[in-house]
């Protein structure tokens, strides 16, 4: 389903379809959170996503074609969502999008590592992530000794959440610091 379209122009056809937080927030969940079936986003979501609202995204991005929506062999009474072609392609339109915000707004540490990893990691990282997204959600294989991005994300999102905690712990759960290796 194609809606009408304001104009030609490319950004606005690109507004139109991915324009909305929600639609943005639900690929960046599905690309760095790996989350595939509804629940996941659902429960996953930092901002709090209202169920009626993700069921609408889910299917206006599967409409557009920027995610897929498959039965889960799992499991008789799910679905599983995948990332499309289209979708694996935006990588570098959130890089641009998590660097602006880590430069001019009020960002966490924990939840801003990935995107400054990825900023820092360039073209050749965001190529490596595209090709492990493409494994992940569309079946292509990699090269087996092919690094794994999401990996490292996931390793230095846990190393923040680990020293946030170690910050706000009671100073007696504290380790001291000479005793830290």
């Amino acid at each position: 389903m194609v809606d009408s379209q304001r104009s030609g122009c490319p950004i606005n056809l690109s507004v139109e379809v991915i324009g909305d937080k929600w639609s943005l927030l639900v690929i960046r969940d599905m690309m760095f959170g790996n989350r595939r079936h509804f629940r996941e986003l659902l429960l996953g979501s930092e901002e709090g996503i209202a169920s009626n609202i993700l069921a609408d995204r889910l299917q206006r991005l599967v409409d557009q074609g920027i995610i897929s929506r498959a039965p889960d062999p799992t499991h008789k009474q799910k679905v599983v969502y995948s990332l499309t072609e289209p979708a694996i392609q935006l990588v570098p339109v959130l890089v641009a999008l998590g660097a602006w915000g880590r430069r001019h707004r009020p960002v966490s540490r924990e939840l801003s590592v990935r995107a400054e990893l990825l900023e820092r990691g360039g073209p050749e990282m965001w190529d490596a992530f595209m090709d492990e997204l493409r494994e992940q959600h569309l079946g292509l294989e990699r090269r087996p000794e092919a690094r794994s991005v999401f990996a490292e994300l996931r390793e230095a999102y846990l190393a923040e959440l680990e020293a946030a905690a170690a910050v706000s712990a009671p100073a007696g759960a504290r380790r001291p610091a000479a005793a830290a290796g």
